[in-house]
């Protein structure tokens, strides 16, 4: 089967390789899946990369071993493991890829392929009004969105919620999901993206080319953050006492340190200020792509697609991925 693989870090037009490799054997509970469409995220980017270079602390100064690309995935069920009891051949799914367990902490990458195994826990039927590239975008953003507003923020009817980076991955997510939560959204977003935002439910609309929304005279009970441009000082102005800002930051920052200067900020901040300064960190909870996928056949929840790209245009898409401006999501087919 084709697959890309990368061995080593860098960008992508010199890591990224299409390559011919073994299809993957089944455990009992695992499925075998052939892949129609692949989503790809900043996770994607900044393990490509290795950056911030702080993350290789971490992930290893080189790369041990040749490694794929994505976690996101629909397509086809192909075959199944002995064990596997929710699916079977024809069914169409989408999910990602081998999930969080005790012995594996850490999301395993490799759904940009024309064959991915996965565990059948981390998969659901894909609902009939999503295109495969709709639903192959969702579990990893929409997940952090719903997260950072369910779990961290616990967004209540009437809330206040400013989204900044309203029209990306995550924050496309996080607008319609704060509006089913019954919040009043904010979204800031450029100038192209303010009627799309508009039509994902958000009440407002802050174009950052023309305004600063940290000098508005709105007060937020939550501020989540997906971009980092504004400082923590800042972003205060405009937080109630006691309202909470949440950092989910996907762009690249220092190429170095990346956020962390910020986070450790944050530390600081709290000692001293009535508001929450948090960083959002997402976990694999079992229960939550179920919720999601009763959201999107009930045409509460939308995937915005920014654009697609053939398999054997991976390097394409992760460039236009690392520019850091896409619409919603961004798909390889397979």
């Amino acid at each position: 089967m084709k697959a890309i693989t990368f061995d080593k870090y860098g960008v992508a037009g010199d890591v990224l390789h299409l390559e011919d490799i073994d299809r993957p054997t089944l455990d009992g509970d695992e499925v075998l899946i052939r892949v129609a469409a692949a989503s790809v995220n900043p996770y994607d980017w900044h393990f490509m990369t290795g950056r911030p270079l702080i993350m290789r602390t971490q992930m290893g100064l080189r790369m041990k071993e040749a490694s794929g690309l994505g976690g996101d995935l629909a397509g086809r069920v192909e075959a199944v493991g002995d064990a596997v009891t929710r699916f079977k051949e024809g069914d169409e799914v989408f999910g990602e890829v081998n999930g969080a367990t005790a012995d594996n902490p850490e999301l395993e990458l490799g759904t940009v392929a024309e064959y991915v195994a996965v565990s059948e826990d981390w998969l659901m039927p894909r609902p009939a009004n999503f295109t495969p590239e709709e639903a192959a975008a969702v579990p990893l953003a929409a997940i952090t969105a719903l997260q950072g507003l369910r779990d961290y923020g616990k967004v209540q009817k009437d809330d206040r919620v400013l989204i900044n980076g309203a029209s990306g991955g995550v924050g496309t997510y996080a607008v319609q999901l704060a509006k089913f939560y019954g919040a009043e959204v904010t979204g800031v977003c450029s100038t192209r993206n303010i009627e799309m935002v508009r039509s994902l439910g958000a009440d407002h609309i802050i174009d950052y080319t023309a305004d600063d929304f940290t000098l508005g005279r709105p007060r937020f009970d939550l501020i989540l953050d997906n971009v980092g441009n504004r400082s923590l000082r800042e972003c205060r102005r405009v937080l109630t006492r006691g309202g909470m800002y949440l950092a989910s930051f996907g762009q690249k920052h220092h190429k170095v340190m990346g956020p962390m200067a910020t986070l450790l900020w944050m530390k600081i901040f709290n000692r001293f200020v009535p508001q929450d300064m948090v960083s959002l960190d997402q976990e694999r909870k079992i229960e939550d792509l179920p919720f999601l996928t009763e959201l999107m056949a009930d045409g509460k929840l939308k995937s915005i697609v920014d654009r697609t790209f053939p398999l054997d245009q991976a390097v394409a898409a992760m460039d236009y991925l690392g520019e850091g401006h896409a619409r919603g999501k961004v798909v390889i087919t397979v």
